[in-house]
This record gives C-alpha cells, structure tokens and sequence, in this order.
C-alpha cells in the first residue's frame, strides 16, 4: 500500500476534475460574495455556469466514446 500512496500524489488531475475543482471554488465564492454584493455573486455565478457547462460537454463526449 505504501508504494502506491507515495506515488499517488504525483497522479496528474484528468481535465474533468480541474473543472469540477474550478467550478467548487467558484460556487464558494459566489456565496461568499452573495452576502457582500448581489451584482458581483452574480457575475461570478456566470463564470461558474460557465465552467459547469464545460463539464457538462466533457462528459457527454465521455459517454460518446
């Protein structure tokens, strides 16, 4: 187990869970700044349906294949 712990943490992340992690900080950061200012947790709201549509696009093509 040891030998596959050690060399797990130099796995490189799959394209789908940079996103998935983008998309989490975003939908933080949306809450955060829905408090503060409506305008601004709206804009980055956008960004983040942005990025959750690339997800989506990403795994239609997974099950494509």
């Amino acid at each position: 187990k040891t030998p596959f712990l050690m060399f797990s943490i130099f796995k490189k992340k799959s394209k789908l869970e940079k996103l998935q992690d983008r998309y989490k900080k975003l939908a933080e950061e949306t809450f955060e700044l829905s408090k503060v200012s409506r305008a601004a947790g709206d804009k980055k709201y956008a960004e983040a349906e942005a990025v959750l549509l690339e997800i989506d696009e990403l795994r239609g093509e997974a099950d494509k294949k």
